[in-house]
């Protein structure tokens, strides 16, 4: 009720939801829903009730500019961010909505809230999926996706995942009188298509077997295990593509490399010759040169490695860097190699560390995925705000890292980036805030200010 008290509230929590209602009898239905959506939200989002019927906060009320009366049920949803006003909340009012909307603010309505969705039945559990197959005659295509309809990312649907053979998303099954017949697989197929296959449902086809880039027909040598060494020995200048079957880059880059070795081969005076080694089997050679991302690419001269080559992805950058071969421009360091306020840990020295620091932001992430590297800056930042503070730190995990494979499973990780937030290394909550420097130290400063509060708190007691 009091204005000084809700700015307070603005400025300690960054995700709020304000009921205002032109009197407390509108206000109850709206309190009834929104009870249930605090305690679903509970440590991420909050929820507040400003009645401006009542005298005590009706200035309040003026002066957030707020006038109730003006709705048609006297009530207005209001969300504020980062301590400013966000946005009208004007998405459905139900229990499932308003929680989707508080865990992620800026994201798209959930599939069911879009009026041309009414058609399609949405499952919230197992319980409801089993009821639907239970009763349902009729053929039915269910799809499991994620963050709406059956959001089967979620723990509670390990089960029917398994059952189901849910290895992507999305999955689409076909069923016929309750039992599961097989995977639905055109996802380029348009409503007309789909409408035609249901008159009559079959299984996927098998696929036509790959064929090996070593059995299509092209001028790139194509070595093993066994003809390796003499290959290099008997050419002086040999470029060698390290690649795996599934690799998407290789696929791409595959075309440019034909290409240059095209170029090559009918050159008068070729500068060198290109090869390629299928890393998935011949696994010797990719041992042998610490083969551990695909594709490398790995320069020989006179029988001797001599340079990796990241750099070389096109026919033409390929072509002129054999006529002028030089060592390439040094890597980036790794994140962790660089001087900054982040703690790197690993498995061994993860629990201990973070039993030391009362609140601890742990980045788990892969040095490849893109979603890392835009927020690596924005973390590493925000931990330099709070470098001076010895009950706050800012922690990494390399979850690429073999040795951490366990700890990330064990704390939750199923996609990259995952920020989880620890209280003396115990784990309070999954962080999904902005992934910004602004929304990483938010979230800390917020927590340190509630310290604060306690303290004075207890010093007012004694």
């Amino acid at each position: 009720s009091d204005h000084k008290d809700f700015k307070k509230l603005l400025r300690t929590r960054n995700n709020i939801l304000v009921l205002y209602s032109k009197s407390a009898a509108a206000a109850e239905s709206s309190l009834r829903l929104l009870s249930s959506v605090a305690q679903e939200v509970k440590g991420r989002g909050t929820i507040s009730w400003i009645d401006c019927g009542d005298t005590e906060s009706r200035k309040l009320c003026k002066k957030m500019k707020v006038n109730p009366n003006s709705k048609e049920k006297g009530v207005e949803l209001l969300h504020y961010k980062d301590g400013a006003f966000h946005t009208e909340y004007n998405r459905a009012v139900t229990l499932k909505s308003m929680v989707a909307f508080l865990k992620d603010p800026e994201g798209a309505p959930l599939w069911e809230e879009d009026p041309e969705a009414k058609d399609v039945v949405h499952i919230d559990s197992e319980k409801e999926l089993r009821r639907l197959l239970k009763k349902e005659d009729k053929p039915l295509l269910m799809m499991f996706y994620v963050l709406a309809g059956m959001n089967v990312y979620s723990a509670e649907f390990e089960r029917i995942k398994e059952e189901y053979n849910v290895r992507g998303y999305p999955t689409i099954c076909y069923f016929e009188k309750g039992k599961f017949l097989f995977h639905f697989e055109n996802y380029g197929a348009t409503a007309a298509d789909i409408a035609e296959w249901l008159k009559n449902p079959q299984a996927p086809q098998p696929q036509a077997p790959e064929i090996p880039w070593s059995d299509e027909e092209n001028v790139v040598y194509h070595l093993t295990d066994d003809d390796f060494d003499k290959f290099i020995k008997d050419h002086s200048s040999v470029l060698v593509m390290f690649h795996a079957p599934w690799c998407g880059h290789c696929k791409k880059m595959k075309p440019e490399y034909e290409k240059a070795a095209e170029f090559l081969h009918v050159a008068s005076d070729s500068p060198g010759v290109l090869a390629a080694v299928d890393a998935t089997v011949n696994k010797a050679l990719a041992e042998r040169y610490h083969i551990s991302g695909f594709p490398t690419l790995k320069y020989f001269k006179d029988g001797e490695e001599k340079y990796t080559l990241p750099h070389l992805r096109t026919k033409k950058k390929i072509i002129d860097w054999l006529l002028n071969p030089e060592a390439p421009p040094p890597p980036e360091p790794a994140w962790e190699e660089k001087q900054t306020s982040v703690i790197h840990l690993a498995e061994e020295d993860f629990r201990e560390s973070l039993k030391k620091k009362k609140h601890t932001l742990v980045m788990f992430y892969a040095p490849w995925c893109p979603h890392c590297k835009n927020a690596i800056p924005h973390f590493t930042t925000a931990a330099e705000v709070f470098k001076e503070d010895r009950k706050i730190a800012y922690a990494a995990v390399d979850c690429a890292k073999e040795q951490n494979h366990d700890l990330c499973k064990q704390e939750g990780v199923d996609g990259y980036p995952t920020f989880n937030y620890y209280n003396y290394g115990k784990f309070v909550e999954k962080y999904s805030g902005e992934r910004g420097e602004s929304g990483f130290t938010t979230f800390m400063r917020t927590l340190r200010e509630r310290d604060h509060e306690r303290v004075g708190k207890k010093k007012d007691e004694l």
